[in-house]
């Protein structure tokens, strides 16, 4: 049966959706909401639980919220797990002959075990930098002095997420600017990073590659996407998480086929269903894998789909039930634009006591593009809620980088919101980053 709703971009289209679906998500912050509110624009019933308390107020008017997501397993055709750290339960479930879509214990611990993800990249045939895996910062510390080079920083474990974005390179040849700032920050972090990874650092183009599992096999097309972590145009600043994405869909290519491909058996092996990210640094020796991301990342499942043409709750619900399913994507390249305001990307409550409730306007009244990051809606009016500053998501599409760009930014150019910020030049090393890529051979 056709019927007519709005699409994930706001906008209106026919979307075949073969009968309702209850859709139960469970989130222990506020992740999924955009892929919850695409999903009951289509006509499915969704609901929401979300645990942290700092987030309670985020999606109110959009979604139908529920303080006792177990009370709910039930009522679910599919329940959603949008984060790590859920992996256990949804083994249970899906043992008990429930549909779910989210990690295992298995795709937890790869990605929330830097140690145990490079080992497993290791053993089916990956090619891993040389790192080194510690639980205290002075023999972190002692061990670059002794060992002096070029190594990144990273947190390892179920982390925080305002400590997820601590990630450092270190400049100098010797290492010596890295020693310093674990040398200042040490008394800080040892309070929240328990564990923490050394990885030898290797020169060339960041690039990941994702596909959706079904619990048996992958689901094509994949994804190439690249990210932009930093804070401000031409990666000055801090790391944030996120703060744009340029991507494209593509048939299995050789990076994905180097990499991601060889875990298959494994995720199957571990019943896993979502989707799964594998981040990499290419140059002209090789691809070398960086982490897994065993999860929905964001902001980038609110721009896959700006590019999936598909009924987003009949592809969770064929996913889930392990069901061959054609996605159908968009052509060319789809760009996501993070829209935040201060304190973002840091905590500070009393910053951000000046934004809370703000009023989120547009010029002309259109959606097109635009995804839910901390909002909710009052008397129809989208007003700023939670505590992270991170508002708005914006996509656009086009034939080429240039064109979906250009879409993007002239959406963002619709929104009226006091002091918001996003950078302006996701996507532009693409034309530098995608020669080198194919010219290397590892993309189509």
């Amino acid at each position: 049966m056709e019927q007519k709703k709005e699409n994930g971009n706001g906008g209106s289209e026919n979307k075949q959706v073969f009968s309702p679906k209850k859709f139960l998500f469970v989130s222990s912050e506020s992740l999924s909401g955009d892929l919850a509110w695409q999903m009951k624009k289509e006509g499915h019933e969704v609901k929401i639980f979300i645990k942290a308390e700092c987030d309670k107020d985020v999606y109110d008017g959009f979604l139908d919220k529920v303080d006792d997501w177990k009370s709910q397993i039930d009522w679910a055709n599919v329940i959603i797990f949008d984060d790590t750290g859920f992996g256990n339960i949804a083994d249970d479930l899906r043992q008990k002959g429930k549909f779910v879509v989210g990690g295992s214990a298995y795709t937890d611990r790869l990605e929330e075990d830097r140690e145990f993800g490079q080992t497993e990249m290791k053993r089916i045939g990956m090619s891993v930098l040389p790192h080194w895996d510690f639980d205290s910062f002075e023999s972190g510390i002692d061990f670059l002095k002794k060992n002096p080079g070029r190594y990144v920083f990273k947190p390892s474990g179920n982390t925080p997420s305002d400590m997820k974005g601590i990630l450092f390179m270190a400049h100098e040849e010797d290492g010596k600017d890295l020693i310093e700032i674990l040398e200042q920050n040490k008394k800080l972090w040892a309070k929240k990073i328990k564990n923490f990874q050394l990885q030898k650092m290797a020169v060339g183009v960041e690039v990941a590659v994702g596909a959706f599992f079904n619990g048996e096999d992958f689901v094509y097309p994949v994804n190439v996407n690249f990210e932009h972590k930093k804070l401000f145009p031409g990666d000055i600043g801090p790391y944030t998480g996120e703060m744009g994405t340029l991507m494209y869909w593509s048939q299995p290519n050789p990076l994905f086929n180097s990499t991601l491909l060889k875990i298959k058996e494994s995720l199957a092996k571990s019943r896993y269903v979502g989707y799964i990210d594998i981040n990499c640094i290419a140059n002209q020796k090789g691809i070398y894998p960086l982490e897994f991301t065993s999860r929905f990342g964001y902001p980038t499942i609110s721009i896959q789909m700006e590019g999936i043409i598909s009924g987003m709750g009949d592809f969770m619900y064929s996913l889930a039930k392990k069901e061959k399913f054609e996605l159908k994507t968009k052509k060319g390249f789809q760009v996501g634009v993070c829209v935040v305001v201060p304190p973002f990307p840091y905590d500070d409550k009393r910053e951000f006591a000046i934004y809370k409730d703000l009023s989120i306007l547009f010029k002309k009244p259109s959606f097109d593009g635009v995804h839910l990051g901390d909002v909710k809606r009052v008397n129809e009016i989208w007003t700023v809620a939670g505590e992270s500053g991170y508002v708005l998501v914006v996509t656009g599409a086009g034939i080429t980088v240039q064109g979906a760009r250009n879409q993007a930014y002239q959406r963002i150019g619709n929104i009226m919101l006091q002091n918001m910020y996003y950078r302006t030049d996701i996507g532009v090393k693409w034309s530098s980053d995608g020669d080198k890529l194919q010219t290397w051979g590892y993309l189509y």
